[in-house]
């Protein structure tokens, strides 16, 4: 998991200095998503050891982490339909750089929450 970790942290990081790029590298509030994505490498490196109680502690910190950041970005999935729909917004490359940040955060959760029963029924057996 904590290679997973480390990908979602790259991806957040591509994520940003693409949506930096697209609105032409004006708009510093689309580099948000790759302070995630630090975060995400940091967790990820430090979950990588052969000490369990450290692994789980920075995995648990790292999907909380995610759980908030899709939470925090949920919004912009709704806009990101109303846009599709025709609604206009002042910037709908933030609408889609939030949409994207928050489904990539949602699949991360998902993947921990398998891992983690997995990990504690085959602690039970």
């Amino acid at each position: 998991m904590a290679k997973l970790t480390i990908s979602l942290g790259i991806l957040l990081i591509l994520l940003a200095i693409i949506g930096f790029v697209y609105t032409g590298s004006s708009h510093p509030t689309a580099l948000i998503p790759a302070i995630f994505g630090l975060a995400f490498v940091l967790f990820g490196v430090m979950a990588n050891t052969e000490n369990s109680k450290k692994r789980m502690l920075w995995m648990h910190i790292s999907v909380t982490v995610a759980l908030l950041a899709f939470l925090s970005t949920i919004k912009a999935d709704i806009q990101t339909v109303q846009l599709s729909r025709g609604v206009e917004f002042p910037h709908p490359a933030a609408v889609l750089e939030k949409a994207a940040m928050s489904w990539l955060c949602l699949i991360y959760v998902l993947f921990c929450v398998r891992s983690f029963i997995a990990a504690r029924r085959a602690r039970l057996a």
